[in-house]
């Protein structure tokens, strides 16, 4: 400890010194600089990396505090949040979302807030390395150079200028810098591949010698060119690849005779290929595919399963120290919870009962508590050093307590929040 505080003593230090050095320079570049020098141009500042960014809006989400946030959004599905686009940015806000309905997932860039702290470190501790050092950049920590974040987010529906966003990690009041959507062809990797290898099999086969005598036959016919365009081997992968939409034509009998045995090999190709795809897919790309209200009307193409990484990535990401807990309810907390009234558009007046904001059931909620204690939201310190002591958490209108076993979490108590919510 006493060689960790030196090292720490000593950077920061270095730190002061260097911040001191700049500023003096600053303070001569300034006396020698002209008295009329024109500010830099917007387009200067860009090249030169100096970006100024404003919120496009804030997260109003089910999760008010750190405490109990999951850090991966597939961790917990019915966690909800809404996003209204400011007034500021747009003179009608609801314009720039137009079109985003057809998407099912979006990716959301946003601000880590509430790191507490501005200094970042070379090498950090992920919990599910149990305390062992890795490089920032190969993690996804919140504390980084520039505290930026990303989230893929199930977008559920838009209504004006406000998302409605599920299978979310962001706590409450996350400044939201922008909203990207999420296209399966670009951003998952197994579906690129797969449509790497099926082009570049279709460009192989059809610049490959077939059954017509090229050499006998330098200058084709138009016969020829029809027989031998790819639009005919997209003809017979449409019947056989769902996931492509093509219209048929008409060709000619002689034409389909002749390209026939061409075609074949190209579909058990195709085949073979998309069977592999599925293999290498994650089992959440098996699950039901969810589509939303507002889904239901976009071309077709557009995929709305979950996304699939089979690519590859680091050991520790799939190895968590910890496995799935098995989360239970005491009585106690589970009277408590069904006390808990739905989320309803205009609140429930004349009630005495606690409501959710955000959640539209008790069963609903009491899914995205196992989700959340399932994956040990504790941190490798609390792990290992507070065993013993009970773990607090917000979800929602809910302030939930519980404590952990070896292999299991047990929820204690569900209570309302109160307006002067203790910090844990």
């Amino acid at each position: 400890m006493l060689d960790s505080s030196v090292r720490a003593f000593r950077k920061h230090l270095t730190s002061v010194q260097t911040a001191v050095s700049r500023m003096s320079c600053c303070k001569e570049e300034k006396a020698t600089a002209p008295a009329a020098a024109s500010p830099a141009s917007p387009q200067t500042t860009l090249e030169q990396g100096i970006i100024q960014t404003t919120p496009i809006g804030f997260i109003s989400s089910c999760f008010a505090m750190k405490n109990g946030t999951p850090r991966q959004p597939t961790v917990c599905g019915p966690s909800r949040a809404e996003l209204r686009i400011q007034q500021n940015i747009f003179n009608n806000p609801q314009h720039a979302l137009l079109g985003l309905q057809q998407f099912s997932y979006v990716w959301i860039i946003f601000l880590f807030h509430k790191n507490g702290q501005l200094s970042c470190k070379a090498k950090v501790k992920p919990p599910r390395l149990n305390g062992q050092r890795v490089g920032v950049y190969s993690t996804r920590s919140p504390h980084r150079p520039n505290a930026l974040g990303l989230t893929l987010a199930k977008l559920d529906k838009i209504e004006s200028d406000t998302l409605y966003l599920s299978d979310i990690d962001m706590i409450a009041g996350t400044p939201v810098l922008d909203i990207k959507p999420y296209i399966p062809d670009y951003d998952c990797p197994d579906v690129r591949m797969s449509l790497e290898s099926q082009q570049t099999d279709s460009d192989q086969n059809i610049g490959a010698p077939g059954d017509l005598d090229t050499e006998k036959n330098p200058v084709k016919s138009d016969e020829d060119e029809e027989t031998d365009a790819p639009g005919n081997v997209t003809e017979i992968n449409a019947e056989v690849l769902p996931t492509k939409n093509c219209c048929k034509k008409e060709t000619s009998p002689l034409s389909t005779q002749v390209s026939a045995p061409k075609h074949l090999q190209n579909v058990l190709k195709e085949v073979e290929a998309f069977v592999t795809h599925i293999d290498t897919c994650q089992p959440s790309c098996e699950s039901k595919i969810q589509v939303s209200d507002s889904a239901k009307s976009k071309p077709a193409g557009l995929s709305t399963e979950r996304p699939c990484y089979g690519v590859e990535a680091a050991r520790w990401i799939r190895q968590p120290p910890i496995a799935s807990l098995d989360v239970r309810f005491t009585p106690r907390a589970e009277s408590q919870l069904a006390e808990f009234l739905p989320a309803h558009p205009s609140g429930a007046p004349g009630s005495d009962r606690p409501g959710f904001q955000f959640l539209r059931s008790t069963d609903e909620a009491a899914s995205a508590i196992r989700g959340i204690l399932s994956a040990d939201p504790r941190s490798v310190y609390r792990r290992t050093r507070c065993k013993d002591r009970l773990f607090f958490f917000t979800l929602d209108t809910a302030d939930v307590t519980c404590w952990f076993g070896e292999d299991f979490a047990e929820v204690l108590q569900v209570r309302p929040v109160q307006s002067h919510m203790k910090s844990y």
